[in-house]
């Protein structure tokens, strides 16, 4: 068996010491964590450890266990984040008015939004595209948790109430779809593959069980994939990863990607999450990851914190999506920063037309909260992904990084 250095050890542990003060889970809570943990220990019994990749994706996703299957809050105030469509109408409205000439080029383009959260940001687009006589036939949600659907159905019945009709839930992608795919903050939630550098190898890093608690675990076998991977980004890079460097790899995003891709016949797959370009992702000084751990709005960065009570994320490689949409026959239309492309979709036009002072400045200041760069502006990209569509969107005209991929 390989085991981490010591001083691998050290610095997670160091980590672990680090976090901020956390609130304790009620009792309820806690039941539902020590079943989830359970489960997760049955599963390491015949190899002795799981790769994190599969921690986390029972830890997230376990029927009726895991952190989007189970019912607790998850967004808003009473929840562990807020996204940018719950702090924000604007950020919906602009969306609505950005992808109107993708609906209105594709023939029967419709909306298919993919993990759509508390349900607001299909409500507010809807509505900004009655108010523009610009609504498809359908808006689609795909949505595997049932507590997030019932959510979604309660907030579009009392947002929207006469489009209510109009969005219809599905199970699974559609086999063949026009119009645009819609995936905010969708790919950061997707298991992600964690590595650790030994010996010069990328050594996936697994979760074992010890004296009542997880641990990291360097694996026992080398994962091809995770090696050629990590040769790929050091050739890319012309730089080596250093001794003790820890990154992520989304492949479940890319396959997800893939997957996607096959079902759009023509128009546009638009992508909004946090995430780099493989050149700055894997970054010398990048040597800690991106998995990160949110938790009553407090972020951290232990995943074994209360299994399926907190959610965990990775950045998203764009350069690694960009060559998954290439190899699946899709084209980059664009890729920017969130801010320019709210701002070349023409954000700032709301204030325009704002004239009550309390709203205008509740406004400036949720569009400085989406677009400054300490906030949600460079941090968060966009991306279009396109298939027999040849419409161009003025919010990747602002900024076109493309060339940074």
């Amino acid at each position: 068996m390989i085991r981490p250095s010591d001083d691998f050890s050290a610095r997670l542990r160091a980590a672990q010491k680090s976090l901020p003060s956390l609130p304790a889970p009620s009792v309820e809570a806690q039941a539902l964590s020590a079943e989830l943990s359970a489960r997760l220990v049955a599963a390491m019994a015949a190899g002795g450890s799981l790769p994190f990749w599969r921690y986390m994706d029972m830890a997230l996703y376990e029927p009726g266990l895991g952190y989007y299957s189970a019912g607790c809050r998850k967004l808003g105030e009473a929840g562990d984040f807020v996204t940018a469509p719950e702090l924000s109408p604007l950020f919906s409205r602009t969306l609505a008015r950005a992808i109107q000439p993708i609906l209105a080029d594709v023939e029967c383009g419709e909306i298919l939004e993919v993990g759509a959260g508390s349900g607001v940001m299909a409500a507010e687009i809807l509505a900004q595209l009655a108010a523009d006589n610009a609504l498809p036939a359908q808006y689609r949600i795909l949505e595997l948790s049932a507590e997030l659907r019932q959510r979604q159905q309660q907030t579009i019945n009392q947002r929207v109430p006469e489009l209510a009709a109009r969005v219809h839930w599905c199970d699974s992608l559609e086999k063949k779809f026009s119009g645009v795919i819609l995936a905010n903050e969708l790919l950061d939630a997707l298991p992600a593959h964690r590595f650790v550098v030994r010996g010069g190898i990328a050594r996936e890093l697994c979760v074992a069980h010890r004296d009542d608690h997880f641990v990291w675990q360097a694996g026992e076998r080398d994962n091809e994939r995770v090696i050629s991977r990590v040769q790929q980004i050091e050739q890319e890079n012309d730089s080596r990863l250093a001794e003790g460097y820890i990154s992520e790899i989304l492949f479940a995003a890319e396959d997800w990607v893939k997957t996607a891709a096959k079902s759009l016949t023509s128009g546009m797959m638009l992508l909004l999450d946090y995430g780099q370009a493989r050149s700055v992702y894997y970054h010398a000084q990048r040597n800690q990851g991106s998995l990160s751990c949110h938790y009553r709005h407090r972020m951290h960065e232990d995943p074994f914190y209360y299994p399926g009570l907190q959610d965990i994320t990775a950045h998203v490689d764009f350069t690694a999506i960009a060559d998954a949409a290439l190899d699946a026959g899709l084209n980059v239309a664009g890729y920017t920063t969130q801010a320019h492309f709210l701002l070349g979709s023409g954000i700032t036009d709301w204030l325009a037309g704002e004239t009550d002072p309390l709203s205008l400045l509740e406004y400036s200041s949720q569009i400085k909260k989406l677009t400054l760069p300490q906030e949600m502006g460079e941090t968060f990209k966009v991306m279009g992904l396109v298939k027999n569509c040849n419409t161009s969107l003025p919010g990747f005209m602002l900024q076109d990084m493309r060339d940074r991929l």
